[in-house]
């Protein structure tokens, strides 16, 4: 079995309360020496046992604001604590103590991190999972995968940018 160094995770919900809404997807890019291979645990599949077996071996969980968001949000889903179970370093505060601010779009953008997906946010990814859901519309789910597949990916291209970083 594959042991993975670090994982860069970001969660798609159906909006920002845990207690009124779901996960939608659980991305997870895992990563070790060049090898890398991405995760996304989908409806029904973003379930506890599944994200254990995702991050199993894993050193480091790496998030933007995943202290307040994501994790949380996990642990009242899921009933899963990740910041207890692994070290977890929330990129978000690196930013801000290099003066980058705002979400991380607009951090990305300030870094000169490119995105091919343009203009989903946090929102779009919430409507096209409905579309998905509602209609069946399986262009809309392949472009919730693809944004959040970008988002964690270019976690990882935030973290190298912020090792270089000196502002």
């Amino acid at each position: 079995m594959e042991q993975w160094t670090e994982a860069y995770l970001d969660i798609e919900t159906t909006g920002l309360s845990p207690f009124c809404d779901s996960l939608t997807v659980i991305g997870i890019f895992l990563c070790n020496d060049g090898d890398n291979e991405v995760v996304q645990l989908v409806g029904e599949q973003a379930n506890r046992e599944n994200l254990v077996k995702a991050l199993k071996g894993v050193g480091v969980i790496y998030t933007y604001n995943g202290s307040r968001f994501d994790l949380p949000f996990i642990d009242a889903s899921l009933g899963i604590n990740l910041g207890a179970k692994f070290r977890h370093h929330d990129l978000m505060y690196d930013c801000w103590s290099n003066n980058l601010y705002g979400g991380f779009k607009a951090v990305e953008s300030q870094l000169g991190i490119p995105r091919q997906l343009q203009g989903v946010g946090g929102l779009g990814a919430v409507l096209l999972w409905q579309r998905y859901k509602d209609n069946n519309d399986q262009n809309a789910l392949d472009l919730l995968l693809q944004y959040n597949k970008e988002d964690v990916v270019n976690l990882k291209a935030l973290r190298e940018k912020l090792n270089d970083y000196q502002h």
